[in-house]
Parts: C-alpha cells; sequence; structure tokens
C-alpha cells in the first residue's frame, strides 16, 4: 500500500485517482529518501494546501510539523485526514506565506526543516523568501518546483489567476490575476549561494521509467521542467 492511498476514502480524492497516484509518485521520490532527517524534527511547510505534506512529514517521524496557507478553505479539509498521531502533530494556519515567515521570525521561532513545495513557481519575491527562511536557522530546506529550462541565471515572469485553488493568492482583494516568477537552476542556486547554502539536485533518473507516469512535468524537455534541490548550510 502506498502512503497516500488512504486519500481514497476523502471526498475531495475519491474520484481523482490521478492525483493520489501522482502523491505517491512524489511522495516516493521527495519524502523517502529524506526520513532519517525528518526524524526528530521541527518542521515548517509553506503554502500546506490541504496538509497533506504536512501530515506525510508527520508520518515520516517529524515531531511537529506547523503549515501555513493561505485558503482557509483548504485547511477546513485537513479534518477529514485519519486521527491519530500524524495529525495530532500537524498545525495549520490561515495566512500569506511571506506575514506567516516574519511573525515566526518575530516571535523567536526555531525549524529544523522547512518545506517549500509546489510554491516557489507562484511567486515574485524568490529572494526575499529564502532572505526570512534563512532566519528560521533550518539545516534542511527542501524546494520542490517548476524551474525555467534556460542555462543562465534568469527568471520568467508572467501571470496567473488567483480563483485557482493551486495557484498563488490574490495580492488583494478583488485582484483576479498576480504576477509569478519561473527560476532556472542557475538562478536558484545563486540565491542558495549568496545565502550560505549548498544546492543538491535530486536525480530525476533515480525514477525507474516505468513509474513516471504520474510525473510527465518532471521529465519534460522544453521551457519549464519541475525538479527539486536540498538547501543545505555550508
Amino acid at each position: 500500500m502506498a502512503f497516500f492511498d488512504f486519500l481514497t476514502g476523502i471526498e475531495r480524492y475519491a474520484e481523482d485517482a490521478r492525483s493520489v497516484d501522482r502523491l505517491n509518485a512524489r511522495h516516493r521520490m521527495l519524502i523517502r529518501p529524506l526520513r532519517a532527517e525528518l526524524a526528530g524534527a521541527r518542521v515548517l511547510d509553506l503554502a500546506a494546501h490541504d496538509g497533506r505534506w504536512a501530515y506525510a512529514f508527520a508520518a515520516s517521524g517529524a515531531r511537529e510539523v506547523v503549515g501555513i496557507e493561505g485558503r482557509q478553505n483548504l485547511i477546513d479539509r485537513f479534518a477529514a485526514f485519519p486521527e491519530g498521531r500524524p495529525r495530532d502533530k500537524v498545525t495549520l494556519r490561515c495566512g500569506d506565506i511571506f506575514d506567516g515567515l516574519r511573525a515566526e521570525i518575530a516571535a523567536g521561532e526555531r525549524y529544523d526543516v522547512v518545506g517549500v513545495l509546489g510554491i516557489l513557481y507562484h511567486v515574485m519575491d524568490h529572494f526575499e523568501l529564502f532572505r526570512l527562511i534563512r532566519r528560521l536557522e533550518p539545516r534542511l530546506i527542501i524546494v520542490d518546483s517548476e524551474f525555467a529550462m534556460a542555462p543562465n541565471a534568469v527568471i520568467r515572469v508572467m501571470t496567473e489567476d488567483t480563483d485557482n485553488e493551486l495557484n498563488a493568492i490574490p495580492n488583494a482583494e478583488g485582484f483576479a490575476r498576480t504576477l509569478i516568477g519561473v527560476p532556472s537552476h542557475k538562478a536558484m542556486e545563486l540565491m542558495a549561494e549568496v545565502l550560505g547554502y549548498d544546492c543538491e539536485w535530486l536525480d530525476r533518473d533515480r525514477v525507474p521509467p516505468d513509474r513516471r507516469g504520474p510525473l510527465p512535468d518532471y521529465y519534460r524537455e522544453k521551457y519549464k521542467r519541475r525538479g527539486t534541490c536540498l538547501m543545505r548550510p555550508r
């Protein structure tokens, strides 16, 4: 049984086997290899959606997981997750991730691991995001994002609709679109470097060809491709 198979018993996922298969494939790629580093860790999950990755962090041994999510309706779905120890270790807060980070810093909070899963390409202030994260003194930052396929350090700027729950939240009430930026691998590496982090890219070829079906965005050949960077202090 794969980790996220329990989601098929939750209304949101009951008729969406494709999403569950994708989550399971990403869990095998992103979470399983990091279980030793997650054991006993205090984790901050940015743009936590309905808490699925926060739940996965907790189930992989994290002692506490705090998630920040900008949409309360998504947070409300977490109540349908299985009761018990993984869920009990998770706290989800509603708010902008930048405001949330500043609040954690002001409160003197520290985290061992910070998850930046599926949000980096929905923001514009990438460097400010990592500058704030750094002040929480994590030993590991997990970045899973779309990256522009370009040989140099660039950020491709575009817009997206904010009424899609998978996209960025509005900048202010009434804003239906917002600016986003998709950084290249080199841009990601430069941001990590100036903040004193090494940037290790997970090898997508570790996933056998017969298991890549749910992960087409990790294997694109043009424009942008999803990838995972592990940032650790030098």
